[in-house]
């Protein structure tokens, strides 16, 4: 035969890895089963083993830190090893957020009562008390009983239908805790430093819409923000199923966010509304290493080590500085981790606190969410590096500590040089010794004592800790600050010698989970007194306050780096650029900016496009367009997709230019409008059909091709998706059908079966559908789960008494009749979509 072929291939592939070149059958694997099986029942391995769910080192460290009395860790440590419990949260920005809740709590609640056992030791189904309005709950059946159990698997495909459609969001319970804390208001402009996978970007998104009218957008925005791009993709779809034009998402380290201002003497400076980009909101959800997720993630158990901390301090307290430089005065910051080691918790809070001074205060946030039970912050603590215990920077430089750096400890005012002599760090002021560092002077007195056991003076008991076995959740750490003046800028005359200290510490190397995902880290460090290279730094123009990091710290995330995310070098782009241009089949690398492989923010301006869309769907001059519609496409001849941004969006992104695009924007505004390629498309007037994203938002100012459907026709479109004009049973929206133009078009249902105006009243409650008008039939493009859920939905609000949806014949008694390929529209042309 030759050899040829696939089988060669793997065969050297099986000799260059080192495997046996054996060939094993079922007899063979009997057989070794046999013999490696400990009970010798001649079974075959179980090659996998669940995860061992304890870790030596873990326990000693924790019981030393004292995270909880001794008295309690058996409650505690026995908490750790068990499930956690399945969260979710109602989206309040769902038109049917209280139809939901009261399913839940007047049929699942109830139903699923009788499927607790003390065997399973499950709680069923409860709200969380201390969520707002009894929109969070919490389950604890396993995933085998929502399978097995009829009762309860009809329970898992509701939380599935419901989460795929955007009304409910799975998330961990004390995840949703810290934008509780923010106090959220619909002009606020929010910074989500870490924002992926996107649950408390949601949760910032609902607040700023929470007042805001039918049609109206809010004064505020959100920007979220990610260091990698493929997590900036599951950010996106996250936020998507909100449907909102008040949001951003930007791709940067977040330790490195620009500031974006205007630059002097800009062109159309007086044309800008804000110079400057500040928020009066910051939540800064930072990497940890992610111990407190131990009930959802037990691998970390196995993987578990004190480095991992140490290694992300500083990166830490790089993100927190970072944030708080770009809070207004006045503004509100939650610095929040899911770890429980206070080196990466009280550690960086306390130095927050020192090097801001009296510009940032910790706020005592114990009266708000009462019924969230919640632990204050630890005072003392200590340091733990390659199995020996540090209580002060004095013992790590004793010990040979180098990367352990004065900020993980409780005063952080000890330094040792590399001569040896102490030197105090007090309010960014070093202080010199006596001895001028001839010898090594040990401390005494109280001085001593104070090096064994640091006490933190700080007010870090106004931190918050929450541990599992309170109320059976993860753990999580939460400190709340306010920023009550500019932060000071940091300078000192300081030598190269007080760098040299922290200069290993790119040597340490840790995982860092980061929602679950693991992220390679090197340890960085940010020197205390603002300087670099030992050199004082000037004050700059874009920040607060000096935050430097040695010329050895690497990328924070150099494994999740993709190519063409940064700027290249010149000589890189250049090679890039004439690759593209060679290329001319392919499509070209996009520009955005100074970004390569991100597309561009281009204003929409085609007047004859423009007017053409007012003129179809009769949109009121009241609407503002002007500006506010943007493409991602340079080629402006080629337009598929326009996105509509508010106020504020529209004000960031006019000061981004004027700032030489220093954000890198990947996503974008709310999709508006959307070319229809279809046959019936060219057909049509208009080529631009309305987004149901875009849809809630434009509906009050349609004034054309509308439609008021009785309920009996609404259902029938839901369950048949396309029907012919004489089969509808209403005449008088028959009628309306008919005197409605080809293409893009808006059923609304007419709930109470009373004449509907023209065009119809639009509020909260109103149901809509977008539709697309062929030459003989009407069809709607919606997924089979979105119609299940609207038509669940519609029953239970209508109910049956008149009825009304009750009637599954069409007027002529006939079924519907399919209509033929030309006359359907493209799968995502239409979806369904709701005002409010």
């Amino acid at each position: 035969m030759g050899g040829r072929g696939r089988s060669r291939r793997t065969q050297r592939k099986h000799f260059r890895d080192g495997r046996e070149n054996v060939w094993k059958n079922e007899k063979n694997e009997e057989e070794n089963g046999a013999k490696n099986n400990e009970n010798g029942n001649g079974n075959r391995p179980v090659h996998w083993q669940p995860f061992a769910i304890e870790n030596a080192a873990f326990d000693a460290y924790y019981k030393e830190q004292g995270i909880v009395g001794s008295e309690e860790w058996d409650s505690f440590i026995q908490c750790l090893r068990k499930p956690l419990p399945a969260a979710f949260r109602i989206n309040s920005s769902s038109q049917f957020s209280t139809d939901i809740r009261s399913q839940l709590e007047d049929e699942f609640m109830k139903s699923l009562q009788g499927e607790v056992t003390d065997e399973n030791d499950a709680e069923g189904i409860k709200s969380l008390p201390w969520y707002p309005d009894n929109f969070a709950w919490q389950s604890s059946f396993s995933r085998m009983q929502l399978r097995k159990n009829k009762n309860l698997e009809r329970f898992h495909e509701f939380l599935k239908q419901e989460n795929e459609i955007g009304n409910i969001t799975r998330q961990e319970a004390v995840s949703m805790v810290p934008p509780l804390f923010l106090d959220v208001h619909q002009n606020h402009f929010v910074l989500d430093m870490c924002a992926a996978p996107g649950s408390k970007t949601f949760q910032l998104l609902e607040m700023i819409h929470q007042e805001s009218e039918v049609g109206s957008l809010p004064t505020g925005m959100v920007i979220a923000n990610d260091v990698d791009v493929q997590r900036c993709n599951l950010l996106i779809h996250q936020t998507k199923r909100m449907c909102t034009a008040n949001l951003a998402v930007t791709n940067h380290e977040a330790q490195h966010f620009p500031s974006c201002h205007m630059k002097k003497n800009h062109e159309n400076a007086a044309e800008l509304s804000m110079t400057e980009l500040l928020f009066d909101r910051v939540l800064c959800d930072v990497p940890c290493s992610g111990d407190g997720t131990l009930r959802k993630a037990p691998d970390i158990w196995k993987k578990w080590t004190v480095g991992m901390a140490n290694g992300v301090h500083c990166l830490q307290l790089q993100i927190a500085m970072r944030g708080l430089a770009l809070l207004k005065t006045g503004g509100k910051m939650v610095y929040s981790t899911c770890s429980m080691n206070p080196v990466e918790n009280e550690a960086v809070v306390s130095e927050i606190l020192r090097r801001c001074g009296e510009s940032v205060e910790l706020v005592d946030v114990s009266t708000e969410l009462p019924q969230l039970l919640r632990r204050p912050g630890l005072k003392s603590w200590k340091v733990r590096d390659k199995g020996v215990w540090l209580a002060s920077h004095k013992d790590a430089c004793k010990n040979g500590r180098p990367g352990i750096v004065p900020s993980m400890f409780p005063s952080g005012q000890v330094h040792i040089d590399t001569s040896g002599s102490y030197r105090k760090i007090i309010d960014g002021e070093v202080c010199e010794d006596d001895n001028n560092g001839d010898d090594e002077v040990e401390p005494t007195g109280d001085e001593a004592n104070v090096l064994v056991n640091e006490v933190s003076s700080l007010p870090l008991e106004r931190c918050m800790r929450i541990v599992p076995h309170d109320q059976n959740t993860g753990a999580f750490f939460i400190a709340v600050l306010h920023k009550l003046s500019p932060l000071p800028v940091l300078q000192t005359k300081s030598s190269k010698q007080s760098q040299e200290p922290h200069s290993d510490n790119n040597d340490t190397k840790t995982k860092v989970v980061v929602d679950d995902v693991e992220v390679d880290t090197k340890g960085m460090d940010v020197d205390v007194l603002g300087t670099k290279n030992g050199e004082s730094v000037e004050p700059t123009a874009d920040a607060d306050v000096i935050i430097t990091e040695t010329d050895e710290v690497p990328d924070s995330n150099p494994s999740k780096r993709l190519k063409g995310s940064e700027p290249e070098q010149d000589k890189t782009t250049n090679k890039v650029l004439s690759r593209a241009e060679k290329a001319n089949d392919k499509r070209k690398l996009q520009v955005q900016g100074k970004w390569y492989g991100v597309d561009p923010i281009v204003y929409f301006k085609d007047d004859a496009i423009l007017t053409n869309i007012k003129d179809f769907y009769g949109i009121r001059e009241s609407f503002p367009f002007e500006r506010h519609l943007i493409t991602r496409n340079s080629d402006t001849n080629h337009v598929k997709r326009i996105y509509y941004v508010s106020q504020s969006v529209k004000n960031v992104v006019e000061l981004n230019f004027a700032a030489g695009e220093q954000l890198k924007i990947t996503s974008i505004g709310l999709k508006m409008f959307e070319r229809q390629t279809s046959k019936e498309g060219t057909s049509s007037p208009c080529v631009f059909r309305i987004s149901s994203e875009g849809l809630p938002l434009l509906l009050p100012y349609m004034t054309k091709q509308i439609a008021c459907a009785t309920p009996v026709d609404f259902k029938h479109l839901l369950q048949y998706k396309s029907i012919k004009f004489p089969d509808f049973v209403d005449d008088g929206f028959r009628e309306k059908l008919a005197a409605l133009s080809l293409g893009c078009c808006v059923v609304v249902l007419n709930k109470d079966n009373e004449v509907c105006s023209d065009p119809p009243k639009v509020d909260k409650s109103t149901i809509t559908i977008g539709c697309w008008k062929g030459r003989a039939s009407l069809s709607v493009m919606v997924t089979a789960i979105d119609c299940q859920e609207l038509l669940e939905r519609l029953l239970v609000r209508l109910g049956t008494e008149k009825g009304s949806l009750t009637d599954d014949k069409l007027a002529n008694g006939d079924e519907v009749v399919k209509v033929d390929a030309e006359e359907n529209v493209d799968s995502e042309m239409v979806t369904l979509a709701t005002v409010g």
